[in-house]
């Protein structure tokens, strides 16, 4: 099995090279990334300048673009061979609920699932995680599980890790994306010369958090798996305006 590798925290993360490390038991991996942190960088492609592309001394390629960039590139170029599998992560944070619209990671992996790969995102429970190696075994055990039943069709997965040791997880859920309250202030500060700036505030606690979503499951120290997809379509709104154009 071919895997390509990619994430929004940079090539040089702890998180893509614990997953390196251990997917690379098992299948045959590329790695391509952002240069840097790009965390919160969504879908955007680099259209205004060009990219270039570096192999760091461990074989990891880096990109000076974005998540998306990073697959797009390597699927349409870079790599001779397609792979069988696109996973994104291990992220440093979760990617729950909203997060999932803004996340570089949930990108990387939807990149490779617009280009028809089948497709992971992984995240950790919260920033500043110490046990990438839990969800690298599970990245480990969804590959497996793929390689004997394969998901029919297009196929996205985001997958929410808690972050303990592997032995303290409760089991693995598959969950529906809940929702967040609306966002805190951003944070007003001023700089040496006066000019005020301001920060982006931080993710709001959740709304709809109850059984069955990723917060939930992330809460009782489970696995949080979520297929989602690109739709983006409000079918049920169709007949409604059709209507307004009779008139």
């Amino acid at each position: 099995m071919r895997i390509l590798i990619s994430n929004d925290d940079g090539y040089l993360s702890e998180g893509i090279a614990t997953l390196a490390s251990h997917l690379s038991q098992i299948a045959q991996i590329t790695v391509v990334a952002p240069e840097r942190n790009r965390s919160g960088a969504s879908n955007s492609l680099t259209l205004d300048r060009p990219l270039s592309v570096k192999q760091a001394h461990n074989g990891f390629f880096y990109i000076n673009g974005t998540p998306t960039d990073c697959v797009h590139i390597a699927l349409t170029g870079l790599i001779q061979q397609m792979p069988d599998l696109v996973i994104s992560g291990i992220n440093d944070g979760a990617n729950m609920g909203d997060d999932t619209i803004y996340s570089g990671t949930v990108a990387a992996a939807m990149e490779g699932y617009l280009l028809s790969i089948p497709s992971i995102a992984i995240s950790m429970s919260q920033h500043n995680a110490t046990h990438f190696e839990t969800a690298a075994k599970v990245a480990v055990e969804l590959v497996e599980h793929y390689a004997r039943n394969p998901l029919q069709g297009p196929a996205l997965l985001n997958v929410n890790v808690p972050d303990v040791p592997y032995n303290h997880l409760k089991g693995r859920v598959v969950t529906r994306l809940g929702k967040r309250h609306k966002a805190e202030p951003v944070i007003e500060q001023h700089t040496p010369r006066g000019e005020k700036i301001y920060w982006i505030g931080a993710a709001g606690q959740p709304n709809d958090g109850g059984e069955g979503t990723d917060f939930f499951a992330i809460a009782n120290n489970q696995v949080s798996i979520t297929p989602i997809h690109a739709d983006l379509t409000k079918h049920e709104q169709q007949a409604v305006i059709k209507h307004w154009l009779t008139y």
